[in-house]
């Protein structure tokens, strides 16, 4: 299991909340079933908006694919597949450091903002 700064991109690039991450599992763990939006519903007990906007995040990202039956998941490629299996490993294995990725800001992205010249709004 790697939690290296691979995986710790992935999860800034792909993964922006814990429901997204619970999606993604959901479709990888049987890449042959395919899901229809109201059955992901049920599973997750999540909005329809909340699945809706992280499918279409997903499929833009090429790690979903929806077809007549349904979505699956399908990476486009093998080191994207590579890395959402590590990541499900490291979710199994170590929870609650998965999650705190997740909720992480991004560093540079926060020494960007710390450097932000705010607008005086008097």
């Amino acid at each position: 299991m790697a939690d290296g700064p691979d995986i710790a991109q992935f999860i800034r690039t792909y993964v922006p909340s814990v429901w997204a991450l619970e999606l993604l599992l959901l479709l990888r763990a049987d890449p042959a079933r395919r899901w229809s939006p109201a059955e992901l519903l049920k599973e997750l007990r999540a909005s329809t908006s909340l699945v809706d906007e992280n499918l279409a995040r997903f499929y833009a990202q090429g790690l979903v694919l929806q077809d007549d039956a349904g979505w699956h998941f399908a990476p486009a490629n093998p080191h994207l597949d590579s890395l959402a299996a590590e990541l499900a490993a490291l979710y199994r294995e170590r929870p609650m450091y998965t999650i705190g990725l997740i909720a992480r800001p991004d560093p540079l992205q926060s020494l960007a903002n710390a450097f932000r010249i705010k607008r005086d709004e008097t």
